[in-house]
């Protein structure tokens, strides 16, 4: 009978992980596919230090907890496409890496490997707050998505040096 019964709790028990298992890697994916159409917004906290960008990035997603992730990506993508904008906080404006406004379709395959789960783009970012979200940067808009603030350190010089190597971007001294 004990036997019997520890079967039948290491079954639901089994079942319960391998459904929260699913049920994260499908929040992820719609997450990831959510970050793929790169909707965002991005702005100056404040000088890090040299080589640093502070941003709070702003992400929208329909699971609050899953935006901190996505933050990390969205501040390397605005670091390189889209530039840093001035901010309040003596920010000066910062233009985009990427001076082609095609490159990221010309270089598809390179951005994919670059932003996959787990891709390269980790080793250029660190969340401040360890994904600790302020109480001020959750907002529900709409009935069913979050806009969602998350304060990012980008260092801009290690990512321009591997986007220079990997030749994805000219270097400064190469001229105009």
């Amino acid at each position: 009978m004990k036997n019997n019964i520890r079967i039948l709790f290491t079954v639901v028990l089994f079942s319960f992980v391998c459904t929260t298992a699913t049920a994260q890697r499908r929040a992820k994916k719609k997450a990831d596919e959510d970050t793929h159409e790169w909707r965002y917004e991005i702005e100056c906290v404040g000088t890090g230090t040299e080589g640093n960008y502070l941003l709070k990035v702003w992400s929208f997603s329909k699971r609050p907890h899953v935006a901190a992730e996505q933050a990390k990506k969205n501040a390397v993508h605005g670091v390189i496409f889209k530039g840093v904008p001035a901010g309040d906080r003596g920010c000066v404006s910062q233009p985009a890496l990427a001076r082609n406004a095609n490159l990221e379709e010309e270089k598809a395959a390179f951005f994919e490997n670059f932003f996959m789960e787990g891709g390269k783009y980790q080793k250029f970012v660190n969340l401040t707050t360890n994904g600790a979200i302020a109480q001020g940067d959750r907002m529900k808009i709409g009935r069913r998505e979050y806009k969602i603030g998350v304060i990012v350190s980008v260092n801009k010089a290690l990512l321009r040096r591997d986007l220079e190597d990997a030749g994805i971007v000219r270097g400064l001294s190469s001229g105009f």
